[in-house]
C-alpha cells in the first residue's frame, strides 16, 4: 500500500516551497492543500496544535511540523536522492548552514526591507550582505550548496533566489549582483533553472503585490521618526 502523503502549506510560503521541492526531487507523491491563514482549517489545527502555521507534513495520518524538520524527516523516510551527504561531519555542515540561513541571513535581509527611510538603509543592509558574504565562501570550488546536485543547503537557501529579486524590484536597492556574489549569483541562475525547482514558483507579480502589501503596511504603522 502506497504512503499517504499530504502538504498543508500556502501558495506563497518560502517554508512550504522547502517541502515541494523536496518531495519533488525524491519522487514522492503527495496531496497539496492550500491553506488560508486568515481561516484557519479544522485540519491545520488538528495537526498543529502548538503553532498553528504551515507547512505540516502529514505522512500516514501524522503530522511532522517546521519545515527544516520536515526536511529531515523527508531524508530519513525516503531514501531515494539523497539530500544530504553520506560524511556525519559534512551532514553536520549541512544542517549548520541551513539553521544559518534561517536564524541569521532571512531575519537579516527582511530587516533591511522593511526599513523605509534613506539615512537607515546603509546601516540595515550590512547585516545582509556579511551573512550573504559567509554563504559565497561556501560556495568555492561547488555548483551547489551540496556540490554537484541539490541539497538540503541548497534546498532551505532555495527562497532566497525566489525572494531576492521581489524585494529587489519593491525596494529598488540591488542586494545580490554579480559583482559582489559571483558565485551566490551564479548559484541562484542554476538552481532556478533546474525543472524540478522551476515548476514550482510562485507567480513573481502576484509575490511582489503581496509583499509590497506587507512593507506599505509595516512602514505605515512604524513610530514617526525624529531626527
Amino acid at each position: 500500500m502506497a504512503d499517504e502523503v499530504k502538504l498543508l502549506k500556502t501558495w506563497s510560503s518560502l517554508f512550504g516551497l522547502r517541502v515541494v521541492w523536496a518531495l519533488k526531487i525524491k519522487g514522492v507523491q503527495y496531496e497539496s492543500i492550500d491553506e488560508d491563514l486568515t481561516n484557519k482549517s479544522p485540519s491545520l489545527l488538528l495537526y498543529n496544535p502548538v503553532h498553528k502555521k504551515i507547512p505540516v507534513l502529514v505522512h500516514d495520518s501524522k503530522p511532522v511540523v517546521e519545515s527544516l524538520i520536515i526536511l529531515e524527516y523527508i531524508e530519513e523516510t525516503w531514501k531515494q536522492n539523497p539530500l544530504l551527504p553520506e560524511h556525519p561531519k559534512e551532514r553536520a555542515a549541512a544542517r549548520f548552514w541551513a539553521k544559518f540561513g534561517d536564524d541569521r541571513v532571512m531575519p537579516s535581509i527582511w530587516e533591511a526591507f522593511i526599513k523605509g527611510r534613506e539615512e537607515e538603509e546603509h546601516c540595515a543592509f550590512a547585516p545582509a550582505i556579511e551573512n550573504l558574504k559567509f554563504l559565497e565562501e561556501q560556495l568555492k570550488g561547488k555548483q551547489f550548496f551540496g556540490g554537484e546536485r541539490i541539497g538540503l543547503v541548497d534546498i532551505a537557501l532555495g527562497w532566497l533566489a525566489n525572494l531576492i529579486p521581489v524585494l529587489e524590484e519593491i525596494h529598488a536597492i540591488k542586494l545580490m549582483d554579480r559583482e559582489r556574489f559571483p558565485l551566490l549569483f551564479a548559484w541562484i541562475q542554476e538552481f532556478s533553472k533546474t525543472p524540478v525547482i522551476a515548476d514550482c514558483w510562485p507567480p513573481h507579480e502576484k509575490l511582489v503585490s503581496k509583499y509590497r502589501a506587507i512593507r506599505e503596511s509595516l512602514l505605515a504603522a512604524a513610530p514617526p521618526h525624529h531626527a
